[in-house]
């Protein structure tokens, strides 16, 4: 895929997806209307093909992409090309859709209607964060609802949240830095400090003008790292803000771009595989040079003449998010105490046939849809992969590359 793939044209709305899922899903439970079916044969033909390309024509948001793939394989199954099972509950032996078609795309359709976009949260950067490096870097602007963060050659600037955590989805909005980048990070993570740290890092390498960012995500647990994934994205992120979250509840850590999924790292505690559980983290936002090896492995060095280089946050939100209360001590360094407690808002759900607290956040997975269009970011714009990494790992991989990511 080149890396120029987000100057294709803009990708579809995402909330496009669920009308086509459902358009596509009744073209294939009602194949009994055959005029209809040969009717809108050749341009269901003709985005399978288009969806397929790398990269395609006309640039699709891999929702939409994954809607396309998943429909033309069941389309496929529907015409005798591949054995499959369709979503309506009929097989491709030719028998008409069950009885449990319908009522299924009914339940679909109300689901797809009633979800709401994800509300940004009563937030404010100067309540919530401390700058902690460049107090001079870090401008806030709209009553604390905006931050800009600028690097020149004096300094970067980082913030750190006032509060801990223990689990939690964190959503930030990020504007990267428009033109020349080269050299720069900008980067959302959150992390634990101390010496066997857990981390979860989105880091965005900046490059030379015209040329695109990279996506650079790694997760440490138990202050072990190497775990990195880089990514080509399919958009600009310089033309306007775009939403970056992170997951992290006892059973994955979760990384979502615009509410994509585009990671997951999953506990396999059980396997030998270090998850972090117990350590409260802080959120982190920051810009700094790294030219030494963020662009083209340090071989392009920071225009210092284009300074300063400034990021704009906005819409921190983590209403979803276990607090961590401290226990004072102030024979403690650092103020935090020898422990605390987490607490974290709930609502009634049933689990295991039996009623109980849970946030729903808590309990999130990747449903079959989500593994849909995780492959599909995970085809088309994974650049690097660490458990792909021969040279660096000749012998043996790691133990969690081994185990199949949708297996628990």
């Amino acid at each position: 895929m080149p890396a120029s793939s987000w100057h294709l044209a803009k990708a579809p709305p995402d909330y496009y997806v669920p009308a086509f899922k459902i358009i596509f899903i009744i073209f294939s439970c009602r194949r009994s209307d055959t005029h209809l079916l040969h009717k809108t044969t050749y341009l269901f033909s003709l985005l399978c093909l288009v969806s397929f390309l790398p990269p395609p024509p006309v640039q699709f948001s891999p929702q939409f992409a994954a809607v396309v793939q998943l429909q033309c394989f069941h389309y496929a199954s529907v015409r005798h090309i591949v054995p499959s099972r369709s979503p309506c509950g009929f097989r491709s032996s030719g028998m008409g859709a069950s009885g449990l078609c319908w009522p299924a795309l009914l339940l679909l359709v109300v689901v797809a209607l009633a979800l709401p976009p994800a509300a940004a949260g009563d937030h404010d950067f100067r309540r919530d964060f401390d700058v902690v490096w460049g107090q001079g870097n870090a401008r806030f602007r709209d009553g604390g609802r905006e931050v800009e963060l600028s690097l020149d050659e004096r300094t970067g600037a980082r913030l750190q949240s006032k509060r801990r955590y223990l689990f939690g989805r964190f959503d930030l909005e990020i504007k990267l830095v428009p033109g020349e980048s080269a050299g720069t990070i900008t980067s959302f993570y959150i992390c634990t400090g101390g010496a066997r740290h857990d981390e979860v890092d989105f880091e965005f390498l900046g490059n030379a003008s015209g040329e695109p960012y990279l996506l650079h995500t790694n997760i440490f647990s138990d202050g072990k790292g190497e775990r990195e994934q880089q990514f080509a994205l399919w958009f600009d992120p310089t033309a306007g803000f775009h939403t970056y979250s992170i997951l992290w509840n006892p059973h994955n850590i979760i990384l979502y771009i615009d509410g994509t999924p585009i990671r997951v790292f999953r506990n396999n505690a059980e396997h030998g595989v270090p998850f972090p559980a117990s350590q409260p983290v802080h959120v982190f936002a920051s810009i700094w040079d790294a030219e030494d090896w963020a662009t083209q492995g340090g071989r392009v060095k920071t225009d210092w003449s284009k300074a300063p280089f400034v990021a704009t946050y906005r819409r921190y939100n983590v209403t979803n998010a276990c607090v961590w209360e401290e226990e004072e001590d102030e024979g403690e360094e650092g103020g935090h105490g020898g422990g605390g407690a987490a607490r974290c808002s709930t609502a009634m759900a049933a689990v295991g046939g039996v009623r109980r607290r849970e946030a729903s956040w808590m309990a999130q997975k990747l449903d079959w849809w989500s593994w849909m269009t995780l492959s599909w970011v995970r085809m088309n714009y994974m650049v690097y992969d660490y458990c792909d990494d021969r040279r660096r790992f000749p012998s043996e991989f790691p133990p969690e590359c081994v185990i199949p990511i949708g297996r628990s």
